[in-house]
């Protein structure tokens, strides 16, 4: 059974073990060892951000004990090993990495087993361990671009993980679980190096958008360079390690105002309570050049929370103007003499090269 090819990239490849990660039988007493094209390709993908999970039968704490002593167990961002069905495991860790069953890919020495991951999952992209040498080369194991995000997915999946399991048995209120984090927002200027991140959170980054607009490689080298345009990157990171480039924003001046011409947040940090810090900082840069802020907004049909947003930090629909439509523009206007939001309590903003550090 083949792959069925999908136009999306893999962002997760769900491994069997007994002889397809590795040659061999482990319950039968075997001392099974990975051919040297399939490490090749484990490291491959792992550097192209492409994480790797287990769903395989036997018994978990032996087969995760031969894992660390080949010293794999590192690679693995989740592992489903027990005697179920494997399109349950497959869909399992779908939900504990976030991310959508049709950017899984499962590989598996048993045709009856691709098959009924497939049954279950037609999404899913099924390979024989035969493909395993060549799968680096497939397209859809090869992003557009490479990023330090890329190279860096894996930790900061684990990173998740540990927040994750840190949440499910904190037992303080939600509040004091935010504050434990220690939240640090880094919110600079972008630079060549952040380019290929900012154009990727523009394609994927929908409910958190606040016009749905995408900017190419050469766009955004555009608009950095323009006296006209801010193009600014948000990097997060708490107690548990960083989050990475969470978001973006884009900036124009237009005669005595500064207008928000997009601003977007990963959905990883929805929870975090980030927003008001990033759109007070936007806000308090124009007053400081003593401008008028400004903000467009244009619905789309699911990213309403970010019109919120913008309400609660202060912003209000220009006079004159009623419900905006999905697709039409919606101009918001900061409040003459309002005070800029304030940062939230359980968040440090900080502006490198001698801005401030709230």
């Amino acid at each position: 059974m083949t792959a069925d090819t999908h136009g999306a990239t893999v962002k997760c490849l769900v491994w069997d073990l007994d002889d397809t990660l590795w040659t061999g039988t482990l319950l039968e007493g075997d001392d099974p060892r990975p051919a040297e094209a399939t490490l090749s390709t484990l490291r491959t993908l792992d550097e192209r951000g492409v994480l790797h999970a287990v769903a395989s039968r036997g018994d978990h704490a032996t087969a995760t004990a031969h894992l660390a002593r080949l010293g794999l167990a590192e690679l693995f961002t989740a592992v489903e090993i027990g005697w179920g069905a494997k399109s349950a495991s497959v869909h399992r860790i779908s939900e504990v990495l976030g991310i959508g069953i049709d950017s899984l890919a499962f590989v598996d020495n048993d045709p009856v087993e691709r098959a009924e991951v497939a049954s279950a999952h037609p999404r899913v992209r099924c390979y024989e361990p035969e493909r395993i040498p060549a799968l680096p080369e497939l397209p859809e194991f090869r992003p557009g671009h490479l990023t330090e995000e890329s190279r860096r997915r894996r930790e900061m999946y684990r990173a998740e993980s540990s927040r994750r399991r840190a949440q499910e048995t904190y037992e303080g209120a939600p509040g004091d679980f935010l504050a434990s984090l220690a939240l640090e927002l880094t919110v600079r200027e972008a630079t060549e190096g952040d380019f290929a991140r900012a154009h990727e959170l523009t394609v994927r980054t929908h409910q958190l958008n606040t016009t749905g607009r995408t900017y190419d490689l050469a766009e955004l080298r555009q608009l950095s360079r323009s006296p006209d345009h801010r193009v600014m990157v948000a990097q997060l990171q708490d107690v548990y390690g960083s989050y990475g480039t969470v978001g973006l924003v884009v900036t124009e001046q237009v005669g005595d105002r500064t207008v928000l011409r997009l601003l977007l947040l990963s959905c990883r940090v929805m929870s975090r309570g980030i927003g008001p810090a990033l759109i007070g900082h936007v806000v308090r840069g124009a007053l400081d050049e003593g401008r008028r802020p400004e903000a467009e907004f244009v619905p789309t049909a699911v990213n309403r929370a970010m019109l919120v947003n913008l309400r609660f930090a202060g912003f209000r629909p220009q006079a004159g103007s009623g419900p905006a439509a999905e697709g039409e523009p919606l101009v918001l206007e900061f409040p003459p003499g309002a005070a800029p939001p304030a940062v939230p309590d359980h968040v440090r903003l900080v502006i490198p090269s001698g801005g401030s550090d709230e």
